[in-house]
Protein backbone atom coordinates (compact mmCIF):
# COMPACT_ATOMS: atom_id res chain seq x y z
CA UNK A 1 0.00 0.00 0.00
CA UNK A 2 1.37 3.36 -1.01
CA UNK A 3 1.28 5.70 2.12
CA UNK A 4 2.16 9.14 -0.27
CA UNK A 5 5.09 11.10 -1.08
CA UNK A 6 7.74 12.24 1.29
CA UNK A 7 10.04 15.20 0.54
CA UNK A 8 11.66 15.16 4.20
CA UNK A 9 13.34 11.78 4.16
CA UNK A 10 16.10 12.73 1.75
CA UNK A 11 15.32 16.33 0.63
CA UNK A 12 13.29 15.16 -3.01
CA UNK A 13 10.41 13.20 -4.13
CA UNK A 14 10.54 9.81 -2.66
CA UNK A 15 7.98 7.25 -2.41
CA UNK A 16 6.72 5.79 0.69
CA UNK A 17 5.12 2.27 1.41
CA UNK A 18 4.67 0.11 3.92
CA UNK A 19 4.55 -3.88 4.09
CA UNK A 20 5.31 -6.33 6.22
CA UNK A 21 4.42 -3.49 9.49
CA UNK A 22 7.76 -1.59 8.40
CA UNK A 23 7.70 1.32 5.77
CA UNK A 24 9.76 0.87 2.93
CA UNK A 25 11.38 3.93 1.00
CA UNK A 26 12.03 3.83 -2.80
CA UNK A 27 13.76 6.78 -4.74
CA UNK A 28 11.79 6.41 -8.02
CA UNK A 29 13.56 9.74 -9.23
CA UNK A 30 14.96 9.55 -12.96
CA UNK A 31 18.04 12.28 -12.95
CA UNK A 32 18.99 12.09 -9.41
CA UNK A 33 19.70 8.30 -7.57
CA UNK A 34 20.77 8.40 -3.69
CA UNK A 35 24.17 7.66 -3.38
CA UNK A 36 25.91 6.03 -0.63
CA UNK A 37 29.58 5.26 0.19
CA UNK A 38 31.05 2.92 2.49
CA UNK A 39 34.30 3.30 3.96
CA UNK A 40 36.07 0.04 5.34
CA UNK A 41 39.33 0.95 7.95
CA UNK A 42 41.25 -0.97 10.89
CA UNK A 43 42.15 0.75 14.08
CA UNK A 44 45.71 0.65 15.50
CA UNK A 45 46.07 -1.37 18.70
CA UNK A 46 44.29 0.90 22.08
CA UNK A 47 43.11 3.74 19.76
CA UNK A 48 39.25 2.67 20.08
CA UNK A 49 38.64 5.77 22.63
CA UNK A 50 39.74 8.46 19.54
CA UNK A 51 36.23 7.54 17.44
CA UNK A 52 34.07 9.82 19.08
CA UNK A 53 37.09 12.63 18.40
CA UNK A 54 37.01 11.45 14.92
CA UNK A 55 33.28 11.68 15.07
CA UNK A 56 33.36 15.22 16.51
CA UNK A 57 35.96 16.36 14.15
CA UNK A 58 33.67 15.23 11.34
CA UNK A 59 30.44 16.79 12.13
CA UNK A 60 32.51 20.06 12.82
CA UNK A 61 33.24 19.66 8.89
CA UNK A 62 30.07 19.50 7.96
CA UNK A 63 28.30 22.54 5.92
CA UNK A 64 24.55 23.86 5.06
CA UNK A 65 23.08 22.15 2.01
CA UNK A 66 25.80 19.79 1.32
CA UNK A 67 23.95 17.34 -0.15
CA UNK A 68 24.38 15.07 3.15
CA UNK A 69 21.60 12.81 4.11
CA UNK A 70 23.43 10.13 7.02
CA UNK A 71 26.70 9.46 8.30
CA UNK A 72 27.31 6.70 10.24
CA UNK A 73 30.12 4.85 12.19
CA UNK A 74 30.57 1.59 13.27
CA UNK A 75 32.74 -1.11 14.69
CA UNK A 76 32.68 -4.99 13.82
CA UNK A 77 31.75 -7.05 16.69
CA UNK A 78 33.46 -9.95 16.38
CA UNK A 79 36.80 -7.82 14.66
CA UNK A 80 36.76 -4.68 16.91
CA UNK A 81 39.37 -2.97 15.44
CA UNK A 82 37.27 -2.83 11.95
CA UNK A 83 35.30 0.16 11.52
CA UNK A 84 32.67 0.71 8.76
CA UNK A 85 31.69 4.29 8.28
CA UNK A 86 28.38 4.59 5.44
CA UNK A 87 27.86 8.07 4.01
CA UNK A 88 24.38 8.75 2.58
CA UNK A 89 24.12 11.96 0.06
CA UNK A 90 21.69 13.10 -1.85
CA UNK A 91 23.47 12.11 -5.37
CA UNK A 92 26.78 11.17 -6.19
CA UNK A 93 27.10 14.85 -7.57
CA UNK A 94 26.55 16.44 -4.37
CA UNK A 95 29.04 14.11 -2.98
CA UNK A 96 31.75 15.02 -5.32
CA UNK A 97 30.86 18.58 -5.11
CA UNK A 98 31.23 18.26 -1.09
CA UNK A 99 34.30 16.88 -1.12
CA UNK A 100 35.44 19.66 -2.98
CA UNK A 101 34.27 22.33 -0.81
CA UNK A 102 36.58 24.63 0.29
CA UNK A 103 34.62 25.76 3.91
CA UNK A 104 35.39 22.03 4.43
CA UNK A 105 39.08 21.90 3.95
CA UNK A 106 41.15 22.96 6.81
CA UNK A 107 38.60 20.92 9.10
CA UNK A 108 39.20 17.95 6.57
CA UNK A 109 43.19 18.24 7.56
CA UNK A 110 42.99 17.38 10.74
CA UNK A 111 40.54 14.99 10.47
CA UNK A 112 42.99 13.19 7.81
CA UNK A 113 45.55 13.64 10.45
CA UNK A 114 44.09 12.31 12.77
CA UNK A 115 43.14 9.23 10.61
CA UNK A 116 46.36 9.00 10.02
CA UNK A 117 47.67 8.19 14.10
CA UNK A 118 44.38 6.01 14.72
CA UNK A 119 44.15 3.77 11.55
CA UNK A 120 46.42 0.86 10.37
CA UNK A 121 46.43 1.50 6.62
CA UNK A 122 44.98 3.39 3.75
CA UNK A 123 41.07 3.33 3.80
CA UNK A 124 39.60 1.02 1.63
CA UNK A 125 36.19 3.09 -0.42
CA UNK A 126 33.22 1.71 -1.83
CA UNK A 127 30.63 3.39 -4.22
CA UNK A 128 26.78 2.65 -3.51
CA UNK A 129 23.49 3.05 -5.36
CA UNK A 130 20.53 2.68 -2.76
CA UNK A 131 18.30 0.62 -4.08
CA UNK A 132 15.63 0.28 -1.30
CA UNK A 133 15.65 1.65 2.36
CA UNK A 134 13.18 0.80 4.87
CA UNK A 135 12.28 1.22 8.47
CA UNK A 136 10.23 -0.03 10.99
Amino acid sequence: MIVGLDKSTIGTSVERSTRFGATFISDRRRNNTVWAQLITTRLKPDREGDLPKLAEQLQATEQPNSGLVRSMIMRDQKDPSRVYTVVVLESEEKARAREKDERRQEGLAKVRALMEEIFDGAPEFVDLTIIEEWTS
